[in-house]
């Protein structure tokens, strides 16, 4: 039987820190990871203090050589597919049909984007159709940007990247439903409302070149910001019970505890705040947490 204090479902940044807390901890920790982060197709990554710039790779490689130094925490390549709970801890099967068993778990998991269908968009995702200004804001400031959202969404959103930009686009892809305040509010700011339903988006190597719609209207763009919807990479809900917000992501107590005890949960899967920066502080606290717990419980 394949034994461990804790299992990290996840090898990502928030995997990663969870499990060097860990093995600085001196903790028997498994890394299941199946090397497929969300952001693999995004060139550059921004607002991670001294790391500002590097890809999402350089990092991620850095990190997971750093945690291997670690003696106590070993790495599986995998997905995991199936958790359920034992009476002593945890089981995780992969897709391969390996289990591994646990005193603690913790979903570092991530969450899949779900792509809109309009042609273009997913070779742009991460590349030139951006999810957080905050991230890669900064490097399309003052050039012409696009906004795919509607709606109160959509509303905020553009106050946000009008910070950046003063020449915006608005894309509701079809009648939008602001309301006439809020669209007077736009105006007022020279943000303009297209309500025209999108065809495709014009691109060479992930970089828009422009938008075109169904109408035969096309609007040249330097970058778009969109808010996509997503799934949680694992069924942790199915699987453990563990709760879900009613936005969809894993509910957590201020120590990251699932409502089951014993799971815990960091990273993309449990906040709409998705950056590296955030998900390494996440893994750094939850590994902390978890090793305290299990301290805790075999202290005499």
């Amino acid at each position: 039987m394949k034994s461990f204090d804790v299992i990290i479902i996840g090898g990502s940044y928030a995997g990663l820190s969870a499990g060097m807390s860990l093995g600085r901890s001196v903790r028997n920790t498994l890394i299941i990871d199946s090397g497929k982060p969300c952001n693999r197709q995004t060139p550059h990554s921004h607002n991670f203090i001294t790391h500002d710039g590097k890809t999402p790779k350089e990092i991620l490689d850095l990190a997971r050589e750093q945690v291997e130094a670690y003696d106590t925490v070993k790495f599986h390549d995998g997905f995991a597919v199936k958790l359920t709970k034992t009476e002593e801890g945890f089981e995780t099967e992969t897709a391969s049909g390996e289990k591994f068993y646990a005193k603690k778990l913790i979903l570092a998991s991530g969450v899949k984007d779900i792509m809109p269908d309009i042609p273009g968009f997913a070779e742009c995702w991460g590349i030139s159709v951006l999810h957080c200004p905050y991230c890669h804001g900064y490097e399309v400031r003052n050039e012409v940007t696009g906004i795919l959202s509607d709606g109160d969404m959509g509303y905020e959103f553009s106050k946000l990247v009008h910070n950046l930009t003063k020449d915006l686009y608005l894309f509701s892809n079809g009648q939008s439903v602001l309301s006439k305040e809020q669209k007077n509010k736009l105006a007022q700011n020279n943000i303009s409302l297209v309500e025209d339903e999108i065809e495709k988006i014009e691109h060479e190597n992930g970089n828009i070149r422009k938008i075109i719609f169904k109408t035969g209207k096309e609007i040249s763009l330097k970058a778009l910001y969109a808010k996509i919807p997503f799934e949680q990479n694992i069924n942790a809900s199915g699987d453990l019970g563990c709760e879900l917000t009613e936005h969809g992501f894993i509910q957590i107590d201020s120590m990251h505890k699932t409502n089951i005890p014993g799971v815990f949960a960091c990273g993309d899967n449990i906040t709409m705040m998705r950056s590296v920066a955030n998900a390494v502080a996440q893994g750094n606290f939850t590994g902390a947490i978890v090793n305290k717990e299990l301290v805790d419980e075999s202290f005499n």
